[in-house]
């Protein structure tokens, strides 16, 4: 069993009891997987992503509890904690990918500023799979050329999206 199968096992047991929030994070992961291979990013980034993209919404649970809510600024507050405790207690990672991961989950609803490919590519998985589940692709054909227009940057999660929904 790999180290990012076991983090997989590791959130699956953390949403235990909602199919959603578990399917969302597969479906994110494998996007993000797909973008990285079409980008041809470098192993290390592309670990550092996946990860990212597993543990992505680690905060929502806690947000929940501690505010009623799961908003975007609550997940980006709260899950960086959630998957640091989590990376350490694996003893498998080095502290530079946990530092940038947790950077990855406390940012990944922020579209300003991005940083990185892992950054980018997450943002855009991300986005393939919320588009999808929340059904503003069949009610807003404009949000998607929206989202296109301001959001994607990779040529990978730009064809992945007109593939998808044009």
């Amino acid at each position: 069993m790999t180290n990012k199968d076991r983090v997989i096992f590791y959130m699956t047991e953390f949403d235990k009891g909602e199919p959603g929030l578990i399917q969302h994070f597969m479906k994110v992961y494998e996007f993000a997987h797909l973008i990285a291979a079409g980008e041809n990013l470098d192993a290390d980034t592309q670990e550092i992503l996946e990860v990212a993209a597993i543990l992505h919404d680690i905060g929502i649970r806690p947000s929940l509890e501690k505010y009623g809510d799961a908003s975007g600024r609550h997940q980006e507050e709260e899950g960086p904690a959630c998957a640091q405790e989590l990376l350490k207690k694996m003893n498998c990672y080095p502290k530079a990918l946990i530092d940038r991961v947790c950077f990855l989950i406390g940012h990944h609803h922020t579209y300003t500023a991005v940083d990185g490919m892992d950054y980018q590519i997450l943002i855009e998985a991300d986005f393939l799979v919320n588009l999808f589940e929340d059904g503003s692709w069949q009610s807003a054909k404009e949000t998607v050329d929206t989202v296109k227009k301001q959001i994607f940057k990779t040529k990978t999660g730009i064809w992945l999206l007109e593939t998808l929904f044009f």
